[in-house]
């Protein structure tokens, strides 16, 4: 496939299939079958247009390469069920933590280190609970787990973790440092060596210093509300993420507030956007434009903003099976997942339950195509949009 190729991974979870779609005429150029990714553990670019993501089924790191002949790099025995999936700024050494899978409270501690050049894997214990992972680069790689309840960043020599011997056995941080109890959402920006983390208190700074982390200033939200969810911005430079607020019960869903947030990392400056009422969560980042989709009883849409932060709205088809007045946003109902590359124009958005994903020109806001996969793609499914040199892998977190 030509390295200037769009192309789209497209998983239902739930069915178990995960397809390549070349974009923007969504053709199926190939397909997996019973693979079970993780939706929360999300996609993670790595350099050359690859892509790793956990397969919580199989309990296995893949590593994908839509561009090669082979669609399956690599398959890496990890611990699930997978919460986070990071690696290191060059591709090469992996992080994954475990957390609830399909129960009601965190019962795993596992953690798994993985070495793509070598072909090693370790799995150690750290602390039951929902670690989000940055593993940061450099001479002597760190893996930076972001606990709650107590709240910390905790930092671990990468090497240590992998040199662990065998028997699962616990480690301790080789350095803490205190957060709020209600972390959710972590970022790292590589060359400042910045790890970001989100609480309700704002976005969390810590520098490292050797193999420590050193607390900055914290980035305030600016508004009542918080996020969730944390995102770096390649070729903007600045840190996204949607500001939910509101009466935090699921019930209330639809009264929910959303605001895009934007952070520049250069001038300090925050920028807030109205996006409306109802269920608004990951985002995606186009080369121009930054996409949301927004679900509410009233209708749904695709949210694109530009540079200046002026928001286009485009509706959506709804779905059945969506999520309704008096009920949560969360169990057995159908939802949407978005899909950017920061090279491209182009915006993916699924229909879940339906099987459809719309292929949006970002620049016109014209539907190019609607492809319809054979499996409904239950509860949104989950997507990554790549070009095979596009500068995604700049943001080591899976998403």
């Amino acid at each position: 496939m030509p390295a200037a190729t769009p192309v789209l991974l497209v998983s239902d979870h739930v069915a178990g299939a995960v397809y390549l779609l070349t974009v923007p005429d969504g053709a199926v150029a190939g397909r997996l079958t019973g693979r079970h990714l993780s939706e929360h553990a999300g996609f993670l670019a790595l350099p050359g247009g690859r892509v790793a993501c956990v397969d919580d089924r199989r309990g296995e790191l893949l590593v994908l390469d839509p561009f090669a002949e082979q669609l399956v790099e690599r398959t890496v025995p990890v611990a699930v069920p997978a919460e986070h999936l990071a690696c290191d700024p060059s591709g090469r050494r992996l992080a994954v933590t475990t957390g609830l899978g399909k129960n009601s409270e965190p019962w795993s501690d596992l953690l798994t280190v993985v070495d793509l050049a070598t072909g090693e894997a370790a799995r150690v214990r750290t602390r039951a609970g929902e670690p989000g992972v940055t593993v940061l680069g450099g001479g002597d790689p760190l893996v930076v787990l972001r606990h709650r309840e107590p709240g910390a960043l905790a930092v671990h020599r990468f090497a240590d973790l992998l040199g662990a011997p065998p028997g699962c056995p616990r480690v301790v941080p080789h350095a803490v440092l205190a957060l709020p109890d209600d972390g959710h959402g972590d970022a790292y920006v590589p060359g400042p060596e910045l790890v970001f983390a989100a609480t309700s208190e704002g976005v969390h700074r810590a520098r490292r210093t050797g193999d420590a982390l050193t607390a900055e200033a914290v980035v305030p939200w600016g508004s009542s509300a918080r996020g969730w969810y944390l995102r770096f911005d390649t070729r903007r430079q600045a840190l996204w993420t949607t500001l939910r607020g509101g009466d935090p019960d699921p019930l209330r869903w639809p009264e929910w507030s959303n605001q895009a947030w934007r952070h520049e990392l250069g001038t300090g400056r925050t920028l807030l956007t109205e996006l409306g009422p109802g269920l608004v969560f990951r985002l995606a980042l186009a080369r121009r434009h930054t996409a949301f989709s927004r679900i509410h009883p009233d209708g749904d849409e695709l949210i694109l903003l530009d540079a200046d932060g002026a928001a286009r709205r485009f509706p959506l088809p709804g779905m059945d099976g969506a999520p309704r007045r008096g009920g949560t946003p969360w169990e057995g109902v159908q939802r949407r997942a978005v899909a950017a590359s920061p090279s491209s124009d182009w915006i993916a958005v699924t229909r879940g339950g339906h099987g459809e994903v719309h292929i949006v020109d970002a620049e016109t806001g014209q539907e190019a195509a609607r492809p319809r996969l054979s499996t409904p793609l239950h509860h949104g499914g989950h997507l990554v949009l790549r070009v095979r040199n596009d500068g995604a892998d700049g943001d080591p977190v899976g998403r």
